[in-house]
């Protein structure tokens, strides 16, 4: 679980790098579509390392925790990638409107994105 844990920590960083420095330089730049990248590829290799481990071990969360845990990652993982791929043709097309609208669409995916990194923690701190 640990190393799940630490691909989802490096996801994270990536992904938060990613999005907020384009919504700080108001920019997509290469290095930050990378980053985006990367934090998707991070988090499906976390989650995949963590749901193996759940399999063996069995899980932490009750059901219904577990449940919405796995329903809102796969979520935001689908919303990580099409933000990803979404911020390659931004870049290599370069249309203005596209771009506005990926800007407003980054927080939200980011957002989204805690949900499934903070609910087990909550439903722990809860429990």
């Amino acid at each position: 679980m640990a190393l799940g844990m630490y691909f989802v920590t490096a996801a994270l960083i990536t992904y938060s790098i990613a999005v907020w420095g384009e919504q700080i330089t108001n920019d997509l730049k290469p290095a930050f579509v990378i980053m985006f990248c990367i934090g998707v590829v991070c988090d499906a290799t976390g989650t995949l390392m963590m749901f193996l481990d759940m399999q063996v071990g069995g899980s932490v969360l009750g059901l219904w925790d577990t449940i919405f845990h796995i329903v809102t990652g796969l979520a935001a993982i689908l919303l990580m990638l099409i933000h990803a791929i979404w911020a390659i043709r931004v870049l290599t097309k370069g249309d203005e409107i596209s771009a506005a609208k990926f800007h407003k669409f980054s927080k939200f995916v980011w957002v989204f994105w805690l949900i499934p990194f903070l609910s087990p923690m909550f439903s722990q701190m809860l429990a």
